[in-house]
């Protein structure tokens, strides 16, 4: 559907661990995005694969049914324009062919598995649409998903950005396998993320950041645990600015729990019970370093921004310009 400036889009994000849908009206005259439908489903479309390097074939069964379920919401919603996006796991996966023939009968478009730098690019955009509005720059946008976390560093625009290869499912996986984690098995993944952060920390000044900015299913079930929700609260969520020290101690007490005392919080969703140590140790770990160079370079990191404006938004922006269609990005 199209009307004046107005396009009605649909958005797939399809990550290590969960596959989501946006359809949305977006005008770009105006600067609007205006939900019709927006959904998640937890497929772990990168089961195993770090281990393997392959797709597991009931993984790629969930991912494929839940694509044709979004289909048919696409249809019913009219939209004219669909773009489906892959990150971490295909792009580790040997076998990414099957998933790419499998979302083109179900969906009738290409996904197209992007580089950690458009991933990066795309969250931005998705993030900085709404957060700009009340906060100052350089904006630190953090998107922490299963397979990889991009960080991404600027204003209007991004300047310097970069995608680590840990993430929620990937750090469960390779260290995070007792329940509930050994300190033996803490101190090996906080060595990989540190590492990561280090190589980042090269190429992404994060010391500039005057606000830092996180995003995706590991940051905002922290922040719900942070503000003592009871349900999943997605307007106390969105925008929500934690002291730092309360997102530590949120961060904390999450990956310390068994999980059966997480499966008991009222707003942690049945898929995300037994990463979300593996995604809060993660989001520590970014937190603690960005405050340490804020504090290097002379600044101060008091507060965290929290957004569910994320790579699903830019994905959805990306519709309206020109520069998405020419590389792929399928209009049905």
């Amino acid at each position: 559907m199209t009307s004046g400036s107005t396009t009605r889009v649909a958005a797939i994000d399809c990550g290590t661990n969960s596959i989501r849908l946006l359809v949305a009206d977006v005008d770009p005259t105006t600067g609007t995005l205006v939900d019709l439908d927006r959904r998640m489903e937890v497929v772990r479309l990168g089961q195993g694969v770090d281990r393997t390097g392959r797709l597991a074939p009931d993984a790629l069964a969930r991912t494929l049914e839940a694509t044709a379920r979004y289909a048919r919401v696409i249809e019913d919603l009219g939209a004219t324009r669909v773009r489906f996006v892959a990150t971490s796991a295909t792009r580790d996966a040997e076998n990414r062919a099957e998933f790419v023939e499998g979302v083109r009968a179900a969906l009738g478009v290409d996904p197209e598995v992007v580089s950690g730098d458009e991933e990066a690019a795309l969250s931005f955009r998705g993030a900085t649409g709404t957060v700009a509005g009340a906060h100052t720059g350089p904006f630190l946008v953090v998107d922490l998903g299963g397979g990889s976390t991009e960080l991404v560093l600027g204003g209007a625009t991004p300047d310097a950005a970069f995608s680590m290869d840990v993430g929620c499912v990937r750090m469960t996986e390779r260290h995070l396998r007792s329940d509930p984690p050994t300190e033996a098995e803490i101190a090996a993944a906080t060595a990989d993320v540190t590492a990561a952060l280090d190589e980042a920390a090269r190429t992404v000044p994060v010391g500039e950041a005057t606000t830092l900015v996180g995003l995706a299913g590991s940051v905002t079930t922290v922040t719900a645990h942070a503000l003592g929700l009871t349900a999943y609260d997605r307007d106390r969520i969105d925008g929500a600015v934690l002291d730092v020290d309360a997102v530590l101690a949120a961060c904390d007490d999450l990956l310390h729990r068994s999980r059966a005392e997480r499966e008991a919080l009222g707003f942690m969703h049945p898929g995300r019970v037994d990463v979300i140590g593996a995604g809060a140790l993660v989001w520590s770990q970014v937190v603690r370093r960005v405050r340490a160079d804020v504090a290097a370079a002379g600044g101060e990191l008091t507060a965290v921004v929290t957004s569910e404006h994320d790579i699903l938004d830019g994905i959805a922006w990306s519709l309206t310009e020109d520069r998405a269609l020419a590389a792929g990005g399928a209009t049905s």
